[in-house]
């Protein structure tokens, strides 16, 4: 077995910066599947300066060379107060994992990982789980014929191998599924709908403008906030938090496709959804320029695939039926142009949402696992 050298990273070392972004191309340099990141997007999340995570938490970088000095393999550990401080826990989170298909390679890297995690006093590691609530979860465990979502896991199958050996359990199950236009629902779904109007007096915010949707953003963090009060396993977001968030989604989201469910005047649940441009990533592989943009810019007008990527409703609208009169309303506003949606990871743990979800015609086809390690 070969000898692994393992470093912590300086980011600000343009060379280093470099060979930790540039592994992926390696890894997946034959897979069909494999969607590359916007090349800008990648080194921003990465630059303390750009990154609204860096003002509050802290994360290092490993890189693992092989004999010849070769990168073999890539990882971020996570120090993520808001999350810890949230859910009164001491927990690292893992994520970035990329790796060659080399025996012994994952041990040394992980543990250079965890040693930093111990000496910032945490006590376990789970992941992969990133820097926003916009950024996907999970090791792709089934589903590997399928184009990943926007910003959703893709991996190849040995890397759950990898990071078992590293002394990981599976923490989590976490599903994803999809919903064609025309897919047969329950027919009580419209009930449920008719009664939630009637008895919860819930109506639904749509949005016909970019300019409206920015407006919307500055009550996401009271919204989401509340929506998580009381559950485990997520975190505030703040109005740093959330404007960068609006940076990402602004340029390409249909802001038809994103809902609000009001009570009277106050928002009490969410739907966050847009278009699905995935093919459109595979081909301009991370490059914007000099002609990238246009491709996107095209694939946004003609695509007919759209993805639905959060949801909730605040605490005390859980199980009221709201997850109904919000997929009724995007199904409405979906099925004018889009012929196939995605619905991103929902947890196996949250029964009642996919119960909905499975009423409505959702079939879910891919499944991801979330790990975890006593440090």
């Amino acid at each position: 077995m070969a000898a692994y050298t393992v470093k912590q990273i300086d980011l600000t070392n343009r060379r280093q910066a470099g060979e930790f972004l540039s592994l992926p191309e390696r890894v997946y340099r034959d897979c069909p599947y494999w969607v590359a990141p916007l090349r800008g997007e990648a080194r921003r999340m990465l630059d303390p300066r750009k990154n609204p995570f860096f003002k509050h938490s802290a994360a290092a970088f490993f890189l693992a060379y092989d004999p010849g000095g070769q990168v073999v393999a890539r990882l971020s550990c996570l120090d993520h107060r808001l999350y810890n401080e949230h859910n009164h826990e001491k927990t690292a989170f893992f994520y970035l994992f990329e790796a060659l298909d080399l025996p012994g390679v994952s041990q040394p890297l992980f543990e250079a990982a965890e040693s930093w995690a111990r000496e910032r006093g945490l006590e376990r590691m789970v992941g992969p789980k990133g820097f926003s609530m916009l950024d996907g979860i999970g090791l792709l465990s089934e589903g590997f014929d399928y184009l990943p979502g926007m910003g959703m896991p893709y991996n190849p199958p040995y890397y759950m191998r990898l990071v078992e050996e590293a002394g990981f359990q599976v923490k989590e199950e976490i599903l994803t599924g999809y919903l064609e236009r025309g897919a047969s629902e329950d027919p009580k779904i419209a009930l449920v709908v008719e009664r939630v109007r009637e008895r919860r007096g819930l109506t639904i915010t749509s949005f016909k403008t970019r300019r409206e949707l920015r407006k919307m953003v500055n009550q996401l963090p009271s919204l989401y906030n509340e929506a998580i009060r009381g559950t485990s396993g997520n975190y505030p977001i703040t109005a740093e938090d959330a404007r960068q968030m609006a940076a990402q989604l602004a340029w390409f989201a249909d802001p038809n496709l994103i809902k609000l469910v009001m009570k009277d005047t106050r928002p009490v649940g969410f739907l966050m959804a847009y278009p699905n441009i995935s093919s459109a990533m595979q081909r301009i592989h991370g490059r914007l320029f000099p002609f990238g943009w246009l491709v996107l810019l095209r694939a946004l007008r003609t695509t007919h695939n759209v993805e639905v990527n959060g949801m909730g409703m605040t605490g005390d609208y859980r199980g009221s039926g709201g997850t109904a009169l919000l997929m009724n309303e995007f199904r409405k506003s979906a099925e004018k142009q889009y012929m196939y949606c995605e619905v991103d990871q929902i947890g196996t743990v949250n029964v009642n949402m996919l119960r909905e979800l499975s009423n409505y015609g959702v079939i879910f086809h891919k499944r991801y696992n979330t790990y975890e390690k006593v440090i």
